[in-house]
């Protein structure tokens, strides 16, 4: 009886069945698998993000920044800087923490066009990528108030119990200088209280944990974190609420709206009488 040739998929099984007891054969199959695993991850995988800044590349940028933009009244180290006359060009800012640097240059009132008593708001010199660079620079020369989560001042989600609350904590707290309708006053030495119709919340709180110019600084002892929240959520609601009241006058309490009253009342009547008195005197003539 004469045999036949075996099929080539058999001598391939055959020849495969004879290595299996190779001591490599193993650790062949465990590099093939993982060479298929991997590449089938590969695949399959987005491709990855591009690294982010480390937090040393962002305080070297915003270090860059601030030698360009700020030395020349803040000092090379952020040590300040006194005039010839012993008065303060620039204050130290060692300690003040991202926040300070936040609402200052976010607000556009730093870097200064010019001193003076009060530095006023106006539009913003950095975009906010710098912004974060700058605070990074300072935060890093010493502790102080971190820039705040969004989650933290967004007035969004508050109940009607909690901005009732807020307007109690402002007519405690905020009247006495921004006025019980948030439109600002008038403060000693030529300072005032600016008005918060359109500000962001964002900076409302940063104001408040920071205390830039005369106003005084609101710590978690004094007002915690929700109470803060609280009361940007009073001033936001303020923003949205009609005016039922006809003009407003600014808001700015009875001393207007009397002077008002005198002027534009007390004024028609006066000029009222005035032109009947004439009117008569050229009937009797």
């Amino acid at each position: 009886m004469r045999l036949l040739p075996a099929p080539k998929t058999a001598r391939l099984s055959a020849r495969l069945s004879a290595r299996r007891g190779h001591p490599l054969a193993g650790l062949a199959v465990l590099l093939l698998a993982l060479v298929v695993v991997g590449g089938a991850y590969s695949a399959m995988a987005s491709p990855p993000a591009p690294a982010a800044s480390t937090s040393e590349d962002l305080v070297e940028q915003g270090r860059q920044l601030f030698l360009v933009g700020c030395a020349s009244c803040h000092g090379k180290n952020a040590e300040g800087v006194l005039t010839e006359r012993g008065s303060q060009l620039g204050p130290p800012l060692i300690g003040v923490g991202a926040a300070s640097v936040d609402f200052q240059v976010g607000t556009g009132r730093m870097p200064a066009a010019q001193t003076g008593t009060q530095v006023p708001r106006k539009d913003p010199v950095y975009d906010q990528p710098q912004i974060d660079a700058l605070a990074a620079f300072v935060a890093s020369l010493g502790p102080g108030p971190a820039v705040p989560e969004e989650e933290v001042y967004t007035p969004e989600g508050l109940t009607e119990e909690e901005i009732v609350l807020g307007r109690e904590l402002w007519a405690t707290n905020c009247t006495a200088c921004h006025n019980f309708a948030a439109q600002g006053g008038a403060l000693p030495h030529g300072r005032y209280a600016p008005p918060l119709e359109g500000v962001d919340p964002k900076y409302m709180y940063e104001a408040m944990v920071t205390g830039p110019q005369q106003m005084p600084v609101f710590s978690d002892s004094v007002l915690t974190a929700e109470d803060k929240r609280a009361v940007i959520g009073y001033v936001k609601a303020m923003e949205e609420s009609p005016d039922s009241g006809g003009f407003g006058l600014g808001a700015l309490g009875p001393v207007t709206e009397g002077l008002a009253a005198w002027l534009v009342g007390m004024g028609s009547l006066v000029a009222f009488a005035i032109w009947i008195a004439l009117a008569g005197a050229r009937v009797k003539k």
